[in-house]
This record gives C-alpha cells, sequence and structure tokens, in this order.
C-alpha cells in the first residue's frame, strides 16, 4: 500500500495508537441477543497487526463510548493494557493517557469514525478516520484508511506506522525465517 509523504513523517513519530472500537475495529454493528447479551465481531488481520505494532515498541490502547465485557476480553487477548470505556469525552480520556505516558501529541496517532472522536483526531499528531465514516469526518483526518472498519483498517494502519518505522520488514522477515 502506498502512503503520502506527509502521512508517513507523522507516522514516523508515533509511540502509541489510540483506537476506537465501534466502526473501527469493528465494522459498527451491535448485536442484540433475546436473552439482553450482545456480540461484536473483530477483524483477526487487525488483531495481528495490533500484535505486531505492539512488539515493535508502539504501544497501543482503546478509548470507546461503549463499555462491553467483549472489548475487555479482546484488548486482554492482544496484550493492550490501556483500556477506557464508557467515555465519550475521548479527548479529555486521550488527554489523561498523554499525561499519564508523558507524550507529545505528535507521538500520537487516533483513529475513530464518528463526531465523538472528531476533537481527538484534530488534535492528535495522525489522525486517522475509516472509509465508513461520514465525509465530515474523512475531511478532518490526516489519513483515511482504504479498508472499512472491522475489515482490515486496523491492520493498514499498524502496516503503515511500521513501514514508517522501518520495523515491518523485520517483522516480516521473522515469518520468512521461521521456516
Amino acid at each position: 500500500m502506498t502512503f503520502s509523504d506527509d502521512t508517513l513523517n507523522k507516522a514516523r513519530l508515533i509511540r502509541l495508537l489510540v483506537l476506537d472500537v465501534d466502526g473501527v475495529m469493528t465494522d459498527g454493528s451491535l448485536y442484540f441477543h433475546g436473552d439482553g447479551s450482545e456480540s461484536k465481531s473483530f477483524n483477526s488481520l487487525d488483531g495481528h497487526g495490533i500484535k505486531m505494532l505492539q512488539a515493535s515498541g508502539v504501544k497501543v490502547a482503546i478509548i470507546t463510548g461503549r463499555r462491553s465485557t467483549m472489548v475487555a476480553q479482546r484488548a486482554k487477548a492482544l496484550g493492550i493494557e490501556i483500556l477506557q470505556q464508557g467515555r465519550e469525552d475521548k479527548l479529555v480520556a486521550l488527554k489523561e493517557i498523554r499525561q499519564e505516558l508523558q507524550l507529545e501529541w505528535s507521538q500520537i496517532a487516533y483513529c475513530g469514525d464518528d463526531l465523538p472522536d472528531l476533537s481527538a483526531i484534530r488534535t492528535s499528531g495522525l489522525g486517522i478516520t475509516v472509509p465508513n465514516a461520514p465525509e465530515y469526518m474523512q475531511q478532518h483526518a490526516d489519513y483515511c484508511c482504504q479498508r472499512a472498519g472491522g475489515q482490515g483498517a486496523v491492520r493498514e494502519i499498524t502496516d503503515m506506522i511500521m513501514q514508517a518505522q522501518s520495523t515491518l520488514q523485520d517483522a516480516i522477515d521473522h515469518y520468512l525465517l521461521a521456516h
């Protein structure tokens, strides 16, 4: 995949990738069952990309407006230690994480798909959205993924950051040399 020089220059600085869940890590569908439970579908390519990015030294965090045991389970399975659920105030949550990790805004990438994410997208060093987001969200992002939320968008982002930081080929080589 080809990325603009400006996007790659911003991605080179990233030390933290922050993700929304519904519409970014999932396709945005919410499944409610008769027994009151709900379910979500996550993309395995995204999950492996998150693991590779973390192994390269970039932290990953989740900020979501909803509360879900499935999100907590997914975060745990992926080794994501920073999880903020029930946070409609995405920028406030992001500021708290930034302060805790002592990062500059230029070191943070944020991906979201709807209005609660807008100020975090605009404030982050690399603001990202997905093609299934409203057009006005795309207008305010530094980068709009080619892949939709829940369909590889997160993997596209993790690969982009790793490509910019020259760690993607090492991750690929790990699997090539394993045989």
